[in-house]
């Protein structure tokens, strides 16, 4: 990852919760946001299925109202820090069997914002003095979202 798109994702999780992050922590994050977006993208698909389509639709999409919300602030939040190309690199889509219409491609790096911003969030109300987040801290906050997502 290049710099400039390390120091973007830095600015974005201090913005975000506060939160100081390294490289190592990007790498489980990239993990972490594909991992989501593949899950929501093969919900995506069993839906378009459903009703009859071959392509996947922006509104086949499972987004929650918070999840919804969290994709407005991230937008707002995204202005100054321009996170949204660097996302659309590394998010990553699954192998499906339908394909994705153009409307939906372009709006997955605002979803993965949303859900970025969701995941710093929640580490923040799990732990809220946490500055630096450890393995811990990562991975039980997966663990959240493995539950609800």
């Amino acid at each position: 990852m290049a710099v400039t798109a390390v120091s973007r994702f830095e600015r974005f999780f201090r913005a975000a919760a506060g939160l100081d992050i390294d490289k190592d922590d990007l790498r489980r994050y990239t993990d972490f946001i594909n991992e989501e977006i593949a899950d929501l993208l093969l919900i995506a698909e069993t839906k378009a299925k459903a009703n009859g389509r071959d392509i996947i639709e922006r509104y086949d999409l499972p987004v929650t109202k918070g999840l919804q919300e969290r994709i407005h602030e991230f937008e707002k939040l995204d202005e100054d820090i321009e996170l949204r190309p660097v996302l659309a690199e590394i998010t990553a889509r699954p192998p499906l069997t339908l394909s994705c219409s153009d409307e939906l491609v372009a709006r997955l790096p605002v979803i993965a914002g949303g859900v970025s911003l969701a995941l710093a969030r929640t580490m923040k109300i799990i732990y809220p003095d946490l500055k630096v987040p450890g393995t811990e801290h990562w991975n039980r906050t997966f663990a959240m979202f493995d539950l609800l997502m």
